[in-house]
C-alpha cells in the first residue's frame, strides 16, 4: 500500500494551519509527507470555498490534479476545507476525478479518509462545525523562523455578505493555556515572529471566559523566550478597546501593525453588511491609535460595488482613504454569494465595481509612495527571510510588513546575515512599492 502524501492548501492563513494539523496527523500514523505532489498517492486539497475566485482556484487545482491522476502522475484525490463543506452534495457527482471530501469539522478524519482511498474506497465525512476543534500537532509549511497562531475558529460577526459562519460555525476561542502551550512549542522549535490569526481575534474569550481576553493572551505571549516579533492579525474595529490599544503600545514585542477590516464607510452600507459602528467611531479609532501610537501601521481590506454604493457613497470612501492614509489596503471587488442576504440585494455591475476597485488600488499605490518616500534615510528592524540569487541580495520584511501580503525590504549586508535573522537596515530608497537598503555596521 503506497503511503506518499502530497498536499496543497489554498486559501487564508486559518486554512494553512488546518493543513498543518492533517499533516502533522498523517505523518505521525507513517505517512511520507512529499514536498511535491508528483508520485503522490494521495493529494490532499484543501480549499478555500469563500468567494468566486476562491472557488474558481479550488476547482482548477482539482481539475489539474485529475489530469496527472489519468496520466498516472498521482493516486486518489482527498478535498477539504471550505469548498467542501459549502458544496457537500456537489463535489462527488460534478467532479468525478475526486476520491474523498472531508468538511471543515473533519480533519481529525484525515488519516481515516486517507486509508479508505488507498483501499479503493470513497470516503464522506462532515462533522459538526460547531463543536471545539481538537487540539493537534502540526508541521509546519511556513519558513521555520514564522507561524501562525490560531487563536479561534468560526465567526459569529453575521455580515450580510459573507458565508463564512455557515462554513465554520460559530466563533469558538480556544482555552489560554493551549494557546500559550502551542506557542511556547513553536518558538522552542525556532519561530522567531508569531503571527496571531483567528476570523475575529478581537472577540478572543468572550464565548469560553465572558470577557474579551485578547490583551491578557498577548501579554503572556510576550513572556515566551525566543519569540522576537509578534503579530496580530483581524481585529474588528468595534471590538478594539482601550486595553487592546495600552497593550500593543507598551509591549515591546508587539509589533506596531494593525490589521482592522472595515470593507466600507458609508452609513447605510454598512447598516445593509450589518456591520456594527458608523464612520464616526471609525474616525475616532484611528486618530487615537495614532495618538497613541504614532508609528502605527494600519492594513484594511474593502469592498466595492457593495449593495447601495453610488458614485457619491464611493467618493465617500476615496475621500476617507485620502484623510486617513492607510499604509496598506487590499480592495475587492464584491462577490454575490449565494445564500447570503446581500445576494439578493441591488448592487452595482461587476463592470463598474471592478472599475472601482483599480481607482482605490491606484489612490492607495500613491499613498504607498509616499510612506516608503518618508522611511528613506531611516533604520529598520527588518526579519531576513531569504536570498534573492538573481539580484544578488537579501530580503525580509519590517513591522510593517505581514508575509505574503505585504511588501519586503531588499538589502545587502557586508557582515553575514542567516534567514530569521534581525537585522538593521539603513533605508535608501524604494522601487516598485518595495524598500532597499544596507545593514547598518
Amino acid at each position: 500500500m503506497g503511503k506518499r502524501i502530497g498536499m496543497i492548501s489554498l486559501g487564508c492563513a486559518k486554512n494553512q494551519v488546518n493543513a498543518e494539523h492533517m499533516l502533522y496527523l498523517l505523518r505521525e500514523a507513517g505517512y511520507e509527507l512529499l514536498p511535491s505532489v508528483e508520485g503522490a498517492d494521495v493529494v490532499i486539497i484543501n480549499t478555500c470555498g469563500f468567494i468566486d475566485s476562491a472557488k474558481s482556484e479550488a476547482i482548477d487545482n482539482i481539475l489539474a490534479m485529475g489530469q496527472l491522476k489519468e496520466q498516472g502522475i498521482i493516486g486518489k484525490i482527498l478535498v477539504t476545507g471550505c469548498l467542501s463543506q459549502r458544496y457537500q452534495n456537489e463535489i462527488l457527482g460534478e467532479l468525478p476525478e475526486v476520491d474523498g471530501v472531508l468538511g471543515t469539522g473533519s480533519y481529525g478524519s484525515v488519516v481515516t479518509a486517507v486509508r479508505a482511498l488507498l483501499d479503493e474506497r470513497k470516503f464522506v465525512e462532515f462533522g459538526d462545525i460547531d463543536l471545539p476543534g481538537d487540539e493537534l500537532g502540526r508541521v509546519l509549511t511556513t519558513p521555520e523562523h514564522y507561524a501562525y497562531l490560531k487563536i479561534a475558529e468560526g465567526c459569529d460577526n453575521r455580515c450580510s455578505y459573507c458565508v463564512i459562519p455557515k462554513l465554520r460555525g460559530r466563533f469558538r476561542s480556544r482555552s489560554m493555556e493551549d494557546c500559550l502551550y502551542e506557542a511556547r512549542l513553536l518558538a522552542d522549535g525556532g519561530v522567531r515572529e508569531l503571527i496571531v490569526v483567528a476570523q475575529d481575534t478581537s472577540r478572543y474569550g468572550i464565548d469560553r471566559y465572558g470577557e474579551r481576553k485578547l490583551p491578557e493572551l498577548l501579554r503572556e505571549l510576550c513572556k515566551i523566550d525566543g519569540l522576537h516579533w509578534i503579530r496580530v492579525h483581524y481585529l474588528y474595529p468595534d471590538e478594539m478597546t482601550d486595553e487592546l490599544i495600552e497593550t500593543i503600545a507598551s509591549e515591546p514585542k508587539l509589533v506596531h501593525y494593525f490589521d482592522i477590516p472595515i470593507q466600507h464607510v458609508n452609513a447605510n452600507i454598512l447598516k445593509k453588511m450589518n456591520r456594527r459602528g458608523t464612520r464616526q467611531e471609525l474616525d475616532a479609532l484611528f486618530a487615537k491609535i495614532r495618538a497613541r501610537i504614532p508609528d502605527a501601521v494600519f492594513r484594511t481590506s474593502l469592498i466595492s460595488g457593495l449593495p447601495g454604493e453610488g458614485e457619491a457613497e464611493f467618493e465617500e470612501l476615496c475621500n476617507w482613504l485620502r484623510e486617513h492614509k492607510l499604509e496598506r489596503v487590499g480592495a475587492f471587488v464584491f462577490s454575490p454569494e449565494e445564500g447570503t442576504a446581500a445576494a439578493k440585494m441591488d448592487y452595482p455591475e461587476q463592470e463598474v465595481a471592478a472599475r472601482r476597485a483599480e481607482y482605490i488600488n491606484e489612490l492607495q499605490s500613491r499613498i504607498m509612495d509616499e510612506y516608503n518616500a518618508a522611511r528613506v534615510g531611516t533604520a529598520l528592524e527588518v526579519l531576513c527571510d531569504g536570498y534573492d540569487e538573481e539580484n544578488a541580495c537579501w530580503y525580509g520584511r519590517s513591522y510593517a510588513d505581514s508575509p505574503d501580503i505585504d511588501g519586503r525590504v531588499s538589502f545587502t549586508s557586508r557582515t553575514p546575515v542567516r534567514v530569521g535573522d534581525f537585522v538593521t537596515v539603513r533605508i535608501e530608497g524604494a522601487r516598485d512599492g518595495d524598500l532597499y537598503g544596507e545593514v547598518e555596521a
